[in-house]
């Protein structure tokens, strides 16, 4: 194998996969497992999309690499920024195989803008600043950004869901493979390259938003529904680009499909942590405590979508602190001794220490204490599957980036609670019939899940790890291409191989993080907004 094909299917889940490869409906993904294996991959804790994909592409962990989420605290501050490709603290694989005079095409990954100035072609992901598809700010080289148009990330929002929206998003879904999969060919046919790598962000998107129609189990099922076929009919459509990619990459490649978690389906229990942490008494609330919010629920729902990106620009600093209002605004910090951001994908508590946080409460000689009786404190509710300090997480130079105790929700009858933000009411509450079709920060119908999956055209033979992760698709890609590099946590898949290097490993401080300027930041928070990450 002299080249490596490493193809990324975001939230592609391991069951669906084994049911419609067996069914015929995946005939590509069969051919690579007929020919290796179709493993299931162990993702990040959460598995959530910025640290999966980064995981993937350096083989060491969050705590190593230093990106956790969408967006991380501002030091000294209640606030978040905007995480780029700049704010990774470990090198990518491109980096690495670039050093080694590898050739490399690189298209989609998320979590990596700006592009970097690698040996060969790179399109930077889903978090660029601009608003829904392409321009040269994300292709390197600059001269070579006509050749990614039509490649776009979010041309449809996810929050706000009504009569007609899943027919025109799946439309839409459909044609974005399309466009993708005629960018990627033309490369892989053109282009001399060693390592190729793509990620499709689609089969994540159908998952989260169909999943209801999906699955008779479901208890948001609606019947029979004109939308049962959705995530088949997209998980099929990307099987053909796969199998086009396989194709124009040769038969001396060594194939990878791999994506960052799986999928499975939302129950219609809700979740307000912050309210469960006011009845605990560790929370306060301002009085009138939701207005800090108003502005950016005023924008939302009076000012169209085509306008809010001017809207954003305009206020600069507004737009750049509408998220940190969102999350954090209303809370008594003099009086809060543990708080959530209340991410659906990543629920999580942190403390209000003192030293770390502007009103901190909770005395750093009590943290250990305090995080351990939190934890148990939080276990005993019977919506949490398990609370876990950070530390038996994560390990490297940039654990503190990651919030203090991380939740994973108790599923009923398979099916997990949706964590919703709130400033008001009881804990746990019910979704009405009308809800059920949910949107992100809403209460989505389809969730991620841990593990994700590996299909790969070579057998896995002893030698490699006992159970495939994330950290091992990086050092698997440098020892199949003889490429010596930094000090990694994964293995290669199908034999031991270096991982001690040349380069140092690369845990420092924050490097070359490159700060969003406030226009960009308002343009990536348009975007994320859309996408339905952001409320």
């Amino acid at each position: 194998m002299n080249r490596v094909l490493l193809l990324g299917l975001d939230g592609a889940d391991p069951a669906l996969c084994r049911r419609w490869m067996d069914d015929g409906v995946l005939p590509n993904l069969r051919a690579l497992a007929a020919a290796g294996a179709l493993l299931p991959l162990e993702s990040v804790t959460p598995p959530a999309t910025f640290p999966a994909w980064t995981t993937c592409v350096t083989g060491v962990n969050p705590g190593r690499h230093g990106v956790f989420d969408f967006t991380e605290m501002v030091p000294g501050r209640y606030a978040v920024r905007f995480v780029n490709g700049s704010f990774r603290r470990a090198p990518a694989v491109w980096d690495v195989l670039s050093r080694a005079g590898r050739r490399v095409v690189v298209a989609g990954v998320p979590a990596t803008w700006p592009p970097e100035p690698v040996n060969g072609l790179m399109l930077s992901g889903f978090d660029s600043p601009v608003a829904t598809s392409v321009d040269a700010s994300f292709v390197y080289p600059r001269a070579r950004a006509a050749e990614a148009a039509g490649w776009r990330f979010a041309d449809f929002q996810e929050g706000h869901i009504g009569p007609g929206w899943h027919a025109e998003a799946l439309r839409r879904l459909l044609r974005g493979i399309e466009a993708k999969e005629r960018i990627l060919l033309n490369w892989a046919r053109t282009e001399p390259w060693d390592f190729f790598m793509a990620v499709f962000g689609e089969s994540d998107t159908v998952s989260h938003h169909f999943w209801m129609f999906h699955d008779p189990q479901s208890p948001r099922y609606p019947g029979p529904n004109p939308f049962s076929d959705a995530i088949r009919d997209v998980y099929a459509r990307l099987d053909a680009a796969v199998g086009r990619l396989v194709d124009a990459a040769g038969p001396d490649t060594l194939v990878m499909v791999v994506s960052d978690h799986g999928f499975t389906g939302a129950g219609t229990t809700v979740v307000h942590l912050n309210n469960r942490l006011a009845e605990m008494g560790l929370l306060r609330y301002l009085p009138g405590g939701g207005r800090d919010s108003l502005l950016k629920r005023l924008g939302l729902s009076v000012v169209p979508e085509r306008a809010r990106g001017a809207l954003f620009r305009r206020l600069r600093g507004v737009a750049g602190g509408a998220e940190s209002r969102s999350r954090f605004g209303g809370l008594d910090w003099a009086r809060t001794r543990a708080y959530s951001e209340e991410l659906g994908y990543f629920p999580s508590v942190r403390v209000n220490l003192r030293g770390r946080d502007p009103q901190g409460t909770v005395a750093p000689e009590d943290y250990d204490t305090f995080v351990a009786e939190l934890c148990a404190r939080l276990r005993e509710w019977d919506v949490i599957a398990d609370a876990v300090p950070r530390a038996r997480l994560y390990n490297g130079a940039h654990v503190d980036r990651a919030p203090d105790v991380v939740l994973s929700l108790k599923a009923e009858r398979g099916y997990a609670p949706v964590c919703v933000r709130a400033r008001s009411g009881g804990a746990v509450r019910t979704l009405t019939e009308a809800e059920y079709p949910g949107g992100k920060e809403r209460g989505m119908n389809g969730v991620h899940r841990n593990p994700g999956v590996l299909a790969v055209n070579r057998p896995v033979v002893a030698g490699g790890p006992e159970r495939p992760s994330l950290l091992d698709i990086a050092p698997t890609v440098l020892s199949a291409l003889g490429v010596t590099g930094p000090d990694m946590e994964g293995r290669p898949l199908f034999a031991p191989g270096p991982r001690t290097a040349d380069t140092p490993p690369a845990d420092g401080g924050d490097g070359n993080a490159r700060p969003y300027s406030p226009e960009e930041e308002a343009l990536l928070e348009e975007r994320l907004r859309s996408l339905g990450y952001l409320e």
